[in-house]
């Protein structure tokens, strides 16, 4: 079973919390016999603080940043393979209602969050928004999905 990219940035997050909640109860341990400071709500207050200041709470548990890396990585780790031509790149498109699939091989580059594709027929380029790309295949197999 092959989990899917928003299901592995959330378990990472979730991890991410539980090992700053372990860290913080380590460290904090001995300020509960201090006047004031050991009150839970007081360490509760402080924590959620400090998260925000650092901004380590929006860069860990950003929903939709983390994915698009790991779609970025995925095509660039593609474009270098040398099996290109096995690997296939399934993406929404609005206008037509439906998923299509292209040949990684008409890959040409990726650019601020846009593929740059060779259209099929014609000698022409389509440009495919990076967050549409759902799922990708290598020999028919899902090998990443959305």
């Amino acid at each position: 079973m092959i989990l899917r990219e928003q299901d592995k940035h959330f378990l990472s997050s979730l991890y991410s919390a539980v090992a700053i909640i372990f860290v913080w109860k380590g460290l904090w341990e001995g300020l509960y016999e201090i006047p004031y400071i050991g009150d839970s709500f007081v360490f509760l207050f402080i924590g959620f603080a400090m998260l925000t200041f650092s901004g380590l709470i929006f860069k860990e548990f950003d929903p939709l940043g983390g994915v698009e890396k790991a779609i970025h990585k995925t095509v660039t780790t593609i474009q270098k393979h040398p099996d290109k031509k096995n690997f296939k790149l399934k993406y929404h498109d609005k206008s037509l209602k439906k998923d299509i699939l292209i040949d990684a091989e008409r890959l040409k580059k990726m650019e601020k969050g846009i593929l740059i594709v060779r259209h099929k027929n014609r000698n022409q380029e389509v440009f495919i928004p990076i967050h549409r790309l759902t799922e990708v295949t290598y020999k028919g197999k899902t090998s990443w999905k959305l």
